[in-house]
């Protein structure tokens, strides 16, 4: 049985750093034997169909394909379209009453907790809020990501550390639903 998935590579082409051309990256992924290889924007999403469902092993040799092929590292997280669909459904914010640019998710490379995230004074950087979900946390920022007090706090080393974090705002979120839609 083959399985569409989504790979999201984390902090490439971002203020001209790690570059990575998307048909460079459409072909290392075909190259690695998956099919149906797309990719979303310039900022690290591919797309691509296998037989294989272990998707850590998935993430580990797509991430040493790129550090092979384009010579830095980087982190990859994939995750199947049921996955990507339920992490949609299971939004807290009404996402139909905001502006897409005001509402993010974090996918993290495993399950995280709330003591992870115990040092941040949530009453501090209101109206922004975050909400924890199945390997994810919903971040809504009113005026942005680019403005956020608690998207600074988020990005700390001491919340991330030892896991794969990376986050894409609510339009990309609900294209790879679509991209991914057997």
């Amino acid at each position: 049985m083959t399985t569409t998935y989504a790979a999201l590579l984390r902090g490439i082409n971002v203020g001209g750093a790690k570059k990575v051309p998307m048909a460079e990256l459409r072909a290392l992924i075909e190259g690695l034997g998956h099919s149906g290889v797309r990719t979303h924007l310039q900022s690290g999403q591919a797309v691509f169909t296998t037989d294989r469902a272990d998707e850590d092993a998935l993430a580990g040799e797509l991430s040493r394909a790129v550090e092979a092929g384009f010579g830095f590292p980087v982190d990859v997280i994939v995750r199947d379209h049921a996955y990507l669909a339920d992490v949609v459904a299971a939004c807290p914010f009404p996402a139909a009453d905001l502006e897409p640019k005001q509402l993010h998710v974090t996918y993290f490379s495993a399950p995280v907790t709330p003591d992870r995230f115990a040092t941040i004074d949530q009453q501090a950087v209101l109206p922004e809020e975050f909400r924890l979900g199945d390997r994810v946390l919903y971040l809504y920022a009113p005026d942005g990501l680019g403005r956020s007090k608690l998207a600074e706090q988020l990005a700390k080393p001491r919340v991330n550390k030892g896991i794969v974090a990376t986050t894409r705002n609510w339009n990309t979120v609900t294209k790879l639903v679509d991209l991914t839609a057997p």
